[in-house]
Order: structure tokens, then sequence, then C-alpha cells
């Protein structure tokens, strides 16, 4: 027996119960993401973003870095990289790793 199931968007009777449910998404998504670690060995300059006080331009300087100096060794080692001190480290520390 095959089932198709579909996951549809709830229907609101009101704006403010639509605007909770999409808040309580949002927060969801956020809380996921803040859990995922993040291998600075190997992620993928999307994956880089999703840090704290890391741009496009910063996630390419890693990634470029790691490329001519071969993969870090520590966390700490992220502030070989221009324009990433300590305190972006320190605030990404609980989400980043060297190896899986």
């Amino acid at each position: 027996m095959l089932s198709n199931q579909v996951l549809a968007a709830p229907c609101f009777n009101n704006a403010q119960s639509a605007y909770d449910y999409l808040l309580s998404q949002e927060t969801a998504q956020s809380q996921a993401r803040a859990q995922t670690s993040i291998n600075i060995n190997r992620a993928t300059e999307a994956e880089l973003v999703a840090l704290n006080g890391i741009g496009s331009s910063k996630a390419q300087a890693i990634i470029l870095y790691r490329e001519m100096f071969g993969g870090f060794k520590t966390v700490d080692e992220l502030t070989k990289v221009k324009g990433i001190g300590a305190k972006t480290v320190e605030k990404n520390r609980q989400r980043l790793s060297v190896q899986d």
C-alpha cells in the first residue's frame, strides 16, 4: 500500500495565531542551526556564513587559508585568518570543530 504524505501549512482563524506559528517555526530553525557542529576543515561557504560574525568574505578567507596552509589543527587557529578575531571564535566555539 502506497501512501503519499503531504505536509501542508496549517490554517489559522486569525492573524495573531499565524504570526505566533511563524515565530515558533523561525525559533525552531534558529535552534537547529545553533546546535549544528561545523567542521572548519570541511565546511562550505554556506555552512560558514551560518556562524555568528562570519559573512561571505570571511567564509571565503577561511576556505582560502585552509587551501593554502592545510587544515586547522585547533579551533583557535581560526584567528590566523585575516578579519577573524578571538571574540568571533569565542562566540562560535561550541559549534566549531576541526574533525568529525
